[in-house]
């Protein structure tokens, strides 16, 4: 069966079935046959020569780069299996750009509880894994952090999170750029040019953005008892969040300064070998907890809390979003898993660890 699809692999050639099989059409002998075609059209002289087949050329190009441009979805599962290496069953491996296309990654952000572990991936795939990407991942990349930037000024939803990231972002771009040539950037400089001017208007948004006081009559938290506001403000694992929440009311800076509150949240992210080599002691001969913490800060880093995180199948080698709800009400485990037990193979991926699984 000869392939008659327009395609650049495709020998270009008409073809037409006879009763000795499939034989090549010639252009010029079908027109000779007929004694009424007039030969002047195939004049190469002639301005309208080709133009028809020129329009035709130009308006699937131009249909072409506006799907290119407006296409913001990508097909998406709820599991990938993570293939390493090939074997006689599975041909070829899983790469990070692909697993990053085909798990809902834009859904995920609409999530409070999964909202800061995509930003979190986001930013370290832009510190050290962006090149790596293909065009279609690097495309879903940025369509990705575009959702999030207009959810952070709609909603104004954690936006010190989202400044982090397109700081991070904008100085590898930056590098890259200004080493092109000695590094792999998948598209044209151009392009590359023009995202990084987009992520500075991002940036100019967000210090712009004002968080306006919501006036519904209702109680605040300066209303709560002294108790309720000190059981809220040590939930905080966010040391910025802590100084932010201070900020408020004078109340609530006075509990923010609790050197408790501060020892309690240096034990929770480090280890307490490390206290003694970052040891900072206060005038009145007190352990200041609270600069021993960013002392600390400096070196090593702080432990990661996420509402819900992205799990892998150690017996399927699945990597997969699971549905606690449908998990609660059919016992589903989010993949199609073999192992009698399912739920001892899970556990749970950070981000860095999301990276180390395409890491061959």
């Amino acid at each position: 069966m000869p392939f008659l699809g327009q395609d650049w692999r495709s020998p270009g050639w008409s073809w037409t079935k006879t009763d000795d099989g499939w034989k090549r059409c010639d252009f010029y002998c079908d027109y000779e046959r007929d004694e009424n075609f007039n030969l002047s059209v195939l004049n190469v002289d002639n301005p309208e020569f080709y133009a028809a087949e020129k329009l035709d050329i130009s308006a699937k190009k131009r249909r072409k780069e506006h799907f290119n441009n407006t296409t913001k979805n990508f097909y998406h599962e709820k599991w990938i299996y993570i293939q390493k290496e090939s074997t006689r069953e599975r041909h070829g491996y899983c790469t990070l750009g692909e697993a990053f296309n085909r798990l809902d990654f834009s859904s995920a952000i609409w999530d409070i509880r999964r909202f800061n572990y995509v930003v979190k991936l986001l930013q370290l795939i832009a510190k050290s894994q962006l090149t790596s990407l293909s065009g279609a991942a690097q495309k879903n990349y940025f369509n990705i952090l575009e959702k999030i930037v207009q959810k952070a000024i709609e909603d104004q939803y954690n936006p010190r999170l989202i400044r982090e990231v397109l700081q991070d972002l904008s100085s590898t771009l930056c590098i890259l750029i200004w080493e092109v040539g000695r590094c792999v950037l998948v598209g044209n400089i151009n392009i590359w040019i023009s995202r990084l001017e987009t992520i500075y208007s991002w940036q100019q948004q967000l210090m712009n953005l004002q968080i306006t006081q919501h006036l519904d009559g209702g109680p605040t938290i300066r209303d709560l008892p002294l108790h309720m506001q000190n059981n809220i403000i040590t939930r905080f694992t966010d040391a910025w969040d802590i100084i932010n929440l201070g900020q408020v009311t004078p109340t609530l800076h006075v509990l923010s300064e609790d050197r408790l509150l501060w020892q309690k949240l240096c034990k929770y992210h480090f280890a307490e070998k490390m206290f003694c080599r970052h040891l900072i002691v206060s005038e009145k001969g007190h352990i200041d907890w609270k600069l021993m913490f960013f002392a600390l800060l400096k070196y090593y880093p702080t432990r990661e809390q996420y509402g819900d995180t992205l799990q892998f199948c150690q017996h399927c080698s699945m990597l997969f979003w699971k549905d606690y709800h449908l998990a609660l009400l059919f016992k589903d485990t989010g993949h199609p898993c073999t192992a009698n037990d399912p739920a001892s193979c899970l556990i749970p991926v950070s981000p860095q660890h999301f990276i180390d699984l395409f890491r061959f």
